[in-house]
């Protein structure tokens, strides 16, 4: 099937995790450490995306998100076509923000 911008997909992972202990430190850190394996970037501290060329391709990485959901603290997680993304506007502080290239992925099957 061909590739269009309402086809292509965004998954976003958003979350509040505890640091209190060393125990939630490290959990928090297993699980960022876990999405960047599967391929998602960090887009702020406490929210990761990952590019997927499919419907199918995105709800199985977000499996893959929820087979490794931590104990504690709050986590959601959202897709929007590539179309939606491209029409988001960045900004830092009170300047708009030049939009960097997305790099194009290669996945094999």
């Amino acid at each position: 099937m061909r590739l269009n911008e309402y086809r292509i997909m965004w998954v976003l992972v958003m979350f509040d995790l505890p640091t209190e202990t060393k125990k939630d430190r490290k959990a928090a850190s297993d699980f960022r450490r876990d999405m960047l394996r599967d391929g998602f970037a960090m887009f702020q501290f406490s929210m990761y995306l990952r590019h997927c060329p499919s419907h199918e391709n995105a709800a199985t990485h977000i499996k893959r998100v929820k087979n490794f959901l931590p104990d504690k603290g709050h986590v959601g997680i959202m897709c929007i076509t590539d179309k939606q993304f491209g029409d988001m506007e960045i900004f830092y502080c009170a300047e708009k923000a030049k939009r960097r290239d997305i790099p194009q992925q290669l996945e094999m099957f």
